[in-house]
């Protein structure tokens, strides 16, 4: 059990579990949320002991819904407020964990909510989700990823849509555009991602790492550096060489 205030941190049989604690907000991404999230990665990074990171959110209403825009008069300005969160880049340090990461979603996935998501590898979401980017209704744009992520797991028209829509979609919907990629009934949720991340680990640690790193070093790339880029760690992986 961990001593955050908004995280609860877990691990267990190699998969380390993060659960966003506030539920009575609906997990909304509070200041001192978004910082216990950025000092649990790196060590979730660095610790041997975990293979695979699981997070969810607390309580039956939500994964997250969002970044808590309470705090949004507590700056001194909205852009100040979003040049510090640019500053202490939670999303880029998501990107950035070499083990994979297993997002179940249960309830609503909005604006933050779903841009955490969409930075995990695997997307498992109960029956009654519900997802959006509802940052148009609020005179704003998506500023952690949504608007470049979405366009790399979803259709154009589909990312469009729910961008300058706002429209939520439910979890069959999210299914069909590629958006996540399991619906399972709500009382399955966390018992099928530590399925998942069980089959993960019967893989070989390094060869996951590295086949992780190919995805997504390998989508800022053209077909022919990308494929360039698999055979050089494959070939670092055959000599045991640890960079990627």
């Amino acid at each position: 059990m961990s001593a955050f205030e908004y995280i609860i941190y877990e691990k267990s049989n190699g998969i380390a579990w993060i659960t966003l604690n506030r539920p009575k907000a609906m997990n909304a991404v509070c200041i001192k949320m978004r910082d216990e999230l950025y000092e649990i990665l790196p060590a979730i990074k660095d610790d041997p002991e975990v293979r695979v990171g699981i997070i969810r959110g607390a309580g039956d209403r939500a994964f997250s819904a969002g970044a808590d825009i309470s705090e949004f008069g507590t700056a001194p300005s909205q852009t100040i407020a979003r040049q510090i969160r640019w500053e202490h880049d939670l999303w880029g340090m998501f990107l950035s964990v070499q083990k994979p990461m297993i997002a179940a979603i249960g309830g609503f996935a909005l604006g933050a909510g779903i841009e955490m998501a969409m930075c995990c590898d695997i997307r498992i979401a109960s029956e009654d989700s519900q997802f959006g980017l509802p940052e148009a209704n609020l005179g704003m744009v998506p500023t952690a990823g949504g608007s470049q992520t979405m366009p790399r797991l979803v259709l154009h028209g589909s990312v469009s849509e729910i961008v300058l829509t706002a429209d939520r979609v439910d979890a069959a919907e999210a299914l069909r555009i590629g958006l996540i990629n399991q619906v399972v009934p709500r009382e399955q949720l966390y018992t099928t991602a530590e399925a998942v991340a069980s089959r993960i680990m019967a893989s070989n640690p390094d060869a996951l790492e590295y086949a992780k790193a190919a995805i997504t070093r390998g989508l800022d790339m053209t077909l022919d550096q990308g494929l360039d880029l698999e055979k050089r760690l494959a070939f670092a992986l055959a000599a045991g060489e640890i960079t990627k």
